[in-house]
């Protein structure tokens, strides 16, 4: 029995790792690192609605599941883009009174 190699992927991104420290991506041969530190929205999502990801238009990743929009760049350079959700961040507790 021989096995037939697997063809070339037709998705143009897909996820192909996560890890406890975040989760890699395939982005048309690119592969990018999403650290749940820097993009903490992902950290308690369930595996599976982080792997359902789309890419509506050049330089625009969707996940339709958690309603998350991200710049392609956002993820090369996140340093140029400073905003960071406190959803999920370390720290945020009650104000203190």
């Amino acid at each position: 029995m021989t096995s037939v190699a697997l063809g070339i992927s037709t998705s143009p991104v897909e996820v192909t790792n996560i890890s406890q420290h975040g989760f890699w991506l395939l982005l048309e041969g690119e592969e990018l690192f999403l650290p749940f530190a820097e993009f903490p929205w992902f950290r308690d999502a369930v595996v599976g609605k982080i792997l359902h990801v789309e890419l509506p238009s050049s330089g625009h990743l969707y996940w339709p599941e958690l309603d998350i929009d991200l710049a392609v760049e956002s993820i090369r350079h996140p340093e140029m883009f400073p905003l960071v959700s406190r959803a999920g961040a370390q720290g945020c507790h009650e104000s203190q009174t």
